[in-house]
């Protein structure tokens, strides 16, 4: 395989975003005197990712990196669970619990030996902030910081995959998306790049299947980051 860089989706493949928000947010609840469903606040302000997503993909609203966006429905769940009395110095802190997410137990270690033999980076609809501020906190040892926000649109978009094989001087087949979803790395696919993928079991806790493939389905199937720096011969 004459792959060079492995770029890599984040929120759920590289990050547990759903425990860390749910840790997280016992402990600032605890401190805050607030009681809600943890668990279920994790959920419903992923589920406002892809429809926000999708309002700026169809012109709805202007290019918007996904701190403002995360923000906009942090205000609606604010009011859905009615938590109030909050500054907005502290509903910035507490937006910027995506900038906090910790990595799955094999990601820095599988990342670490795959840098040793390939150029790596988050390919994330994350904004660059966010995903360099991760970086630090979870220590993912990236090369480089790629994003939807550098080419304007959010994966799964065309201009989103190929801005960032440009920006890396290399061809798309030169190039492998790894994620723990079929969608956008058949996206991936679709636009000339190689594939891996990751399963994470876990991401959604119970409430909802995580993605399966099975071997030969992308060009690398893995079944953590370890196993995939084995496939891959670093």
């Amino acid at each position: 395989m004459a792959v060079k860089a492995l770029v890599f989706d984040t929120f759920g493949t590289v990050v547990d975003w759903r425990g860390s928000i749910i840790e997280e947010g016992r402990v600032w609840g605890k401190e805050k005197g607030i009681q809600v469903d943890w668990a279920r606040f994790a959920d419903r302000w992923r589920a406002g990712y892809a429809p926000a997503m999708e309002k700026v993909r169809k012109g709805e609203l202007p290019w918007t990196k996904l701190d403002d966006l995360h923000r906009m429905l942090l205000e609606d769940l604010l009011k859905e669970f009615h938590i109030e009395g909050l500054s907005e110095a502290e509903k910035d802190h507490w937006n910027r619990v995506w900038h906090r997410l910790k990595p799955w137990p094999d990601s820095v270690a599988g990342l670490t030996r795959l840098k040793k033999k390939y150029v790596i980076a988050p390919l994330s609809n994350g904004n660059v902030a966010l995903l360099n501020n991760m970086a630090k906190h979870a220590g993912l040892p990236w090369d480089l910081i790629l994003s939807a926000e550098l080419a304007h649109h959010y994966k799964p978009d065309r201009e989103a995959y190929l801005t960032a094989v440009d920006l890396l001087g290399l061809k798309p087949e030169e190039t492998m998306m790894c994620a723990a979803h079929s969608g956008d790395l058949r996206a991936a696919h679709g636009f000339g790049l190689r594939t891996g993928f990751i399963h994470r079991p876990n991401e959604y806790g119970p409430t909802r299947q995580a993605d399966k493939a099975s071997k030969g389905e992308f060009d690398a199937v893995a079944g953590d980051m370890i196993e995939l720096a084995s496939l891959l011969g670093a």
